[in-house]
């Protein structure tokens, strides 16, 4: 029985060296289909690599597909794969496909470059053959499972820290906020984007060009309040960032899209990190309050330094919900007013999200 499995494995292998493309193509889709779920596919058949990537650059557009799927399902869960890969040549080809004008093969190549920069000894190399203006160009033209892939492979590329500037220059900022605004903010594809925009921040054209942004600061105040723990932290990272920035530019800016109420709740319910960050962000806000009436920008004022003051003391969460019941009763007209900026945004449903993780899902 393991002898005739190793024959038809290395059949396999042999079919996608043939002289015959439609063999190969046959062989590559088997192995596709193989190596779907296996582990041990994924091993045993690693030797069809090399004939695959060679597949990549014929002019036929089934070798193609069918080759570039069988090596991203190669590829996934298996760092040795990832690896060799790459070592065989194939993001030359790859790049090719993402300025392909076919939506199909545009998005297979988005997703093997996603799985493939989930290996940190490929990103260098992934980062030098200059795919992240591409992939940015994806990110505002490319169909919805493009854009999401795009996303998550920016990411696996921005821990690299001289490729921030490379996809700020590239002005990933507006599609950025464009796709924040288009998924429920608890997603991971806004967590993704969040992490993006809080590393994006750093620089002073990141602020520039987010403020410049209808909504950009908004949604990040909406994660802020809405998002998962880990968008949450990215959210008061990235208005934290603004603020400490240049905090007369700033401040005014983030206290209009109401942001006081989710900084308050994030002191109490946050991460330990966002905790921190948002009691940072709340001294720094709390020397300019809303410019109401005195007595309503001193009660505000006097609730975020009491908060921030006693929030390490005794009963801090029962304290936290408390002046912020208070401050809420007395910033009614503040309330009314972000309430009525949300009505005129559109928020469309979400879009199911498939390959949000860091190699993202099988094809």
């Amino acid at each position: 029985m393991r002898a005739a499995a190793a024959e038809a494995l290395e059949s396999i292998v042999m079919g996608v060296r043939s002289e015959d493309w439609e063999m190969r193509v046959d062989a590559a889709r088997e192995i596709r289909r193989l190596t779907k779920t296996s582990s041990r596919h994924r091993l045993q058949l690693a030797g069809a690599i090399e004939p695959l990537v060679k597949m990549l650059r014929e002019d036929k557009k089934e070798c193609g597909e069918a080759a570039i799927l069988a090596l991203l399902n190669l590829a996934v869960k298996d760092e040795r794969n990832k690896i060799k890969i790459v070592d065989a040549g194939a993001l030359e080809p790859l790049i090719s496909y993402l300025q392909s004008t076919n939506s199909n093969l545009q998005g297979f190549a988005t997703a093997a470059l996603l799985t493939l920069s989930a290996a940190p000894i490929n990103k260098p190399i992934i980062s030098s053959i200059n795919c992240i203006p591409l992939l940015v160009k994806i990110l505002k033209k490319g169909n919805s499972q493009a854009k999401i892939d795009a996303i998550v492979t920016l990411y696996n590329l921005s821990t690299e820290s001289y490729n921030i500037e490379i996809i700020l220059k590239s002005q990933a900022i507006s599609p950025l906020v464009a796709i924040l605004n288009s998924y429920k903010k608890s997603s991971k594809i806004a967590d993704k984007c969040c992490a993006l925009l809080e590393a994006l921040l750093v620089f002073d054209d990141g602020r520039t060009a987010l403020t410049a942004e209808e909504g950009g600061v908004l949604m990040l105040v909406e994660v802020l309040e809405e998002g998962s723990l880990r968008g949450r932290e990215h959210a008061v990272g990235a208005l934290l960032t603004m603020c400490e920035s240049d905090r007369n530019r700033y401040r005014e800016v983030i206290l209009r899209e109401g942001v006081i109420p989710g900084l308050l709740e994030l002191t109490v319910h946050g991460t330990q990190k966002a905790r921190c960050k948002a009691r940072q962000l709340l001294q720094l806000l709390r020397n300019s309050p809303y410019q109401r009436s005195q007595l309503e920008a001193e009660t505000l004022e006097n609730i975020v330094g009491n908060i921030v003051s006693r929030m390490d003391g005794e009963d801090s969460a029962g304290k936290a919900k408390k002046m912020l019941a208070e401050m809420v009763q007395v910033s009614m007209e503040q309330s009314l007013r972000h309430l009525q900026q949300r009505a005129v945004v559109c928020i469309p449903a979400e879009i199911p999200v498939n390959g949000c993780s860091s190699e993202g899902g099988l094809k």
